[in-house]
């Protein structure tokens, strides 16, 4: 029988709803859901599957315990009682790569890393008989959070974060994460027979994002993750397996409309290039092209961006009439819906509308909003009709 584990996956704040839906639609069982993390029910297969096709989580943990500390004494002999021979072999490369503490007595990141890993050595002597560690083996980094003194352990599966799709060589220079613009995304109700157009496109994380959804392509198909050489956890079929399944899944033969504009040539060339190795080149229309030249023929179409807001001081100046010319070319769009995620406050002034709704989102430490303006519902259409 495959073995049960909690498995936790951290996500954006305010984004907890989305990843919640992600994971239930993978068919596991959630057992908590706290600000910026997920955790549930999976086996090993459920590892190897969170981490190739979860879209909107950073990383998915392992995890191995969970208790109470207030002294280093106590953080010592808790970590110690976790059996870490059951994750890591005796060869295995293991280190306490990151610790958070928020409002908790043991606040001192490096301090904590020191004191786990000396428990889970000696605890480690103990169960393999050895005295030393070669540590020559797979890797199995450890990372904690301590929230009020509860201490939360985990063992990282993933590696290098989610949102490394392996597509993004290029950037323009404030990019949004591929994860967090992937929940955005999901977050509206646009869907692929819809039309989608980012008018700050950068490099082109929007547009390759929703391309991916239509097309059904798993964001993990096209790297690897750390705990593929787990061969003590997780068969190496699992693994093949879980990339079939992505592989049969995918339909990147879709119609689609979406469309990424940038005043930037430069950049455009990048979004291009980003969209090409995403596999979704063929998908999407990019096009230098300044936010007062914004317009379509159809309608009910979706503008999902992220606007420039003024990072630097000689920008702000420019925002009220950005924002005033990306207003009056959203009223001209009949029909049509803006989902705009910027930490610019004056938004809806210049704008020229209140938001239907605002949501709060951390993108890294900057609070931004996400401003939904909702346009009507297209009629059902009749069946067999065409657009």
């Amino acid at each position: 029988m495959k073995k049960t584990y909690e498995l936790i996956a951290p996500c954006h704040f305010g984004m907890e709803a989305v990843m919640k839906k992600e994971i239930l639609d993978l068919g596991y069982e959630i057992s908590q859901v706290e600000d910026g993390k997920v955790t549930f029910l999976g086996d090993d297969e459920a590892i190897c599957r969170g981490n190739v096709f979860l879209r909107s989580a950073e990383r998915l943990l392992l995890k191995t315990g969970s208790f109470q500390a207030t002294t280093y004494e106590e953080l010592f002999q808790a970590t110690k009682a976790i059996p870490w021979e059951d994750y890591i072999p005796k060869d295995g490369k293991f280190w306490v790569a990151k610790a958070a503490s928020i409002k908790s007595k043991l606040f001192s990141p490096s301090d904590i890393q020191s004191i786990m890993k000396k428990a889970m050595v000696e605890r480690m002597k103990q169960a393999y008989g050895i005295e030393w560690f070669p540590e020559t083996g797979s890797s199995y980094p450890v990372r904690v959070a301590l929230y009020k003194d509860q201490v939360t352990v985990g063992i990282d599966t993933t590696g290098v974060s989610i949102h490394k799709r392996g597509y993004r060589t290029l950037t323009s220079r404030a990019p949004i994460t591929e994860t967090l613009a992937s929940a955005l995304i999901m977050l509206t109700p646009w869907k692929s027979d819809r039309i989608l157009v980012d008018p700050f496109c950068g490099s082109g994380t929007f547009p390759i994002e929703a391309a991916m959804i239509a097309a059904n392509m798993a964001p993990g198909m096209n790297r690897s993750f750390l705990s593929e050489d787990w061969k003590n956890l997780i068969p190496r079929k699992r693994w093949y397996d879980t990339m079939d399944e992505a592989n049969d899944l995918a339909d990147p033969g879709v119609e689609v409309d979406i469309q990424g504009y940038d005043v930037d040539g430069d950049i455009v060339r990048a979004a291009r290039a980003n969209a090409e190795a995403a596999g979704v080149g063929h998908m999407i229309h990019f096009q230098q092209r300044p936010v007062s030249e914004l317009s379509h023929p159809k309608k009910y179409g979706f503008l999902i961006t992220n606007p420039p807001y003024g990072e630097r001081i000689e920008e702000k100046k420019n925002l009220p009439e950005l924002y005033r010319t990306l207003g009056e070319r959203f009223a001209a769009l009949d029909s049509w819906s803006a989902y705009i995620i910027t930490a610019y406050e004056d938004t809806e002034k210049y704008m020229g509308r209140k938001a239907d709704k605002n949501r709060k989102i951390y993108n890294g430490m900057m609070k931004t909003y996400f401003y939904q303006f909702m346009g009507p519902k297209p009629p059902k259409r009749k069946a067999g009709e065409q657009d």
